[in-house]
This record gives structure tokens, sequence and C-alpha cells, in this order.
């Protein structure tokens, strides 16, 4: 009986030991620095953000937004003719390298326009940050620099007022909110 316990006692002691272990490897690695940027800054993110290169805020030229993936969504928008194909970094992308933690995003437009965007809107296959639609850069003429596009033409709950309503264009800060 004794050998029993010194077995479960030892078995404990293992299971504990990897319990721990495995939390700790668990734990997310620390976020690698952001560079500044080299080029025009065309976008700003600030707020609950762990990652900043330019004093409280993370500033973003393109090279460094197209430095964390391109993605492309082919769609019709109510704001085009027919059919588009914009390039662009998935929206959730650029919160992971900045380290957001928050409920919602304020995306902030040139013009001063607003939306508050939810976090759970940035799934697997939710909006990007285009900068080009049908392969040419967006100007602030054409809603650019940087325009949120959701995949509308993918799921009827991407065609509602309230998407559209957070399709911000001439995008020029994030705010990340708790």
């Amino acid at each position: 009986m004794r050998h029993l316990s010194l077995v479960s006692r030892g078995g404990f002691l293992m299971l504990a030991l990897c319990l721990a272990l495995g939390a700790a490897r668990a734990e997310a690695p620390p976020l690698a620095p952001l560079p500044p940027p080299t080029g025009e800054v065309v976008l700003r993110v600030g707020g609950a953000i762990q990652v900043k290169n330019s004093g409280d805020e993370a500033a973003f030229d393109m090279a460094m937004l197209q430095s964390l993936g391109v993605f492309t969504i082919t769609t019709t928008t109510l704001w085009t003719d027919g059919e588009q194909t914009f390039a662009g970094v998935p929206l959730r992308a650029v919160l992971d390298r900045v380290g957001a933690s928050g409920s919602k995003i304020d995306a902030q437009a040139l013009n001063d326009y607003r939306a508050d965007i939810p976090i759970s809107d940035l799934q697997k296959d939710g909006p990007i940050l285009a900068y080009s639609q049908n392969g040419v850069p967006l100007s602030v003429r054409d809603m650019g620099p940087l325009w949120v596009i959701y995949p509308y033409d993918s799921s009827l709950s991407f065609q509602t007022e309230l998407i559209y309503a957070r399709s911000v264009w001439q995008l020029q800060r994030i705010v990340v909110l708790p």
C-alpha cells in the first residue's frame, strides 16, 4: 500500500510539473518592437495597445502595413460600379501587431467621420484595410489611402446599414477601446 501512495504522490508531482511547464509555454511571447516608419505615416493606432513607436501610439507607413500580409477581397460595394478587387492588410493583423486588447475600435477618417467597429468583426474573413483597388493605389480622392472593406458579397450579414457605416474610407487613425 505504501508503494502505491508513493507512486500516486510521484504521479501527482509529475502531473503538477507538467501542468506548470505547459502553463509557462502557453504564455504569449513578448511582441517585437515596432520600428519607426521611414515613409509617410498613413495610419496611427492608439488606445489599449502594447507596442508603440511614436509616443503613446503606433505609427505605420504603407510598407509597414504591407509587411503584415496582403489579402484581397473581390466584391461589389455601394460606392463603386460593378465588382472590384481590393488589396489590403487584414484589420486583425494590424491589431495583433500592436498587441491590442479591447472590445471595439474607434475608426477615424480624415474628414472626422468615425465609426465603432467591434473586435468580434475581425474574424478570419473580416474586414481589411484596403490600400489598392483593381491594382491601383487608393488616393485620398479615391477614398484612400486606407479604406475599411468588408467582403460584402460573401454573406448577407455583411450587407447591412451597420456594416456599411463601419466601412470608413480615408481612414487615418484607430483607437482601441476597452
